[in-house]
């Protein structure tokens, strides 16, 4: 009687293991089963690239010089480095599609011109989504950020053949237009796979998003990365509605900041019985100083009166770049001292 009880035990413990299947698996591998989890996308293989492409293709007729090109863009052994998928991609599209071959050409070519792409509106999801992606790369290496934005933000990370330089390049393009949450998202998002990206992004989308994180808006940081876009929009001769508005955003940004700057300096000299400290009361907060250093050119307008900068007494004008040095550094002194002495210049 008394081995009743054992028996008893041995057998519910049996009926456990059953239910449950065999043995559990490993602690390591349930590690790695709970990262593939957070991973919300997945690379390619050069296997899955190809039966999309076969699954495009399926309904065209092939000449025997098609087929033969295909294999030798999509070898089975040995495959096709994950770097390459998207390109690879693109080249295959445009042996059968006249449009997309001029698009590639046009890529591949010198100049900085923007390709003909308008034929993508009517093309297949599949050629459309992969052609845009190989586009928005193009326009992003070559600083056309808001064309490389228009043709990246909408895109899915599983309608493409490459998802990891779909995610880069949405973080790059954000990045340089200061869109911080759509930045951080891409970013968060390709940093999914850590470990597993090309060491370029992931070392970049790393800087990136620890660059952009801190940003505050009406910082100085900010405004010199607003003065950095106005010269970059300048230099590719665009000098519209955008840049007009940019500098009038970046001369109201830096009124805040002369106006703070003024306000502390009256009070100082108002509250310290003529032996006021150096030292401000309340020194500004500033985020990680860009590297920017231009000449400060901006299209010529009205801009306005509100600081009164250029007609501050010279004492006045020397006292307030004088803390300007002191609270931002020197190369934040120079730059919005020369971005006025221009405006000064051509208001003239």
């Amino acid at each position: 009687m008394n081995s009743l009880p054992h028996l008893r035990n041995y057998l519910w413990l049996a009926a456990v293991i059953l239910i449950a299947g065999a043995t559990p698996p490993p602690a390591s591998a349930q590690a790695d089963d709970e990262l593939e989890k957070r991973a919300s996308w997945n690379a390619l293989t050069t296997a899955e690239v190809r039966a999309r492409i076969d699954g495009w293709l399926k309904d065209k007729d092939l000449s025997d010089e098609q087929k033969l090109q295909l294999d030798l863009l999509w070898p089975k052994e040995g495959g096709v480095q994950r770097e390459e998928l998207l390109d690879q991609t693109a080249v295959t599209i445009s042996l059968f599609d006249a449009d997309a071959k001029q698009l590639v050409q046009a890529c591949r070519g010198e100049g900085a011109k923007v390709p003909s792409h308008d034929f993508l509106a009517q093309s297949t999801p599949f050629v459309r989504d992969n052609m845009k992606l190989y586009l928005g790369r193009w326009m992003a290496r070559n600083e056309l950020y808001d064309e490389a934005l228009g043709q990246l933000d909408e895109l899915k990370s599983d309608a493409v053949v490459d998802p990891a330089t779909l995610l880069f390049y949405q973080g790059v393009t954000n990045h340089r237009l200061l869109k911080k949450d759509g930045c951080v998202n891409a970013l968060t998002k390709l940093l999914e796979n850590e470990g597993k990206l090309p060491v370029r992004y992931e070392r970049l989308a790393q800087l990136m998003a620890a660059d952009l994180k801190p940003l505050k808006v009406d910082s100085p940081d900010e405004i010199s990365r607003l003065m950095d876009d106005v010269q970059r929009r300048l230099k590719l001769g665009r000098a519209g509605k955008r840049v007009r508005t940019e500098e009038e955003e970046i001369i109201a940004k830096l009124d805040k900041i002369i106006e703070k700057l003024e306000e502390q300096l009256k009070q100082q000299q108002g509250g310290g019985g003529g032996g006021s400290s150096s030292a401000p009361s309340s020194p500004l907060q500033d985020s990680q100083a860009a590297q920017l250093k231009g000449p400060g050119d901006v299209d010529q307008k009205r801009t306005g009166d509100k600081s009164g900068w250029g007609n501050l007494p010279p004492e006045k004008r020397r006292a307030t770049m004088q803390q300007i040095s002191r609270e931002m550094g020197a190369h934040y002194r120079e730059l919005i001292e020369e971005y006025f002495r221009k405006l000064a210049k051509e208001g003239k």
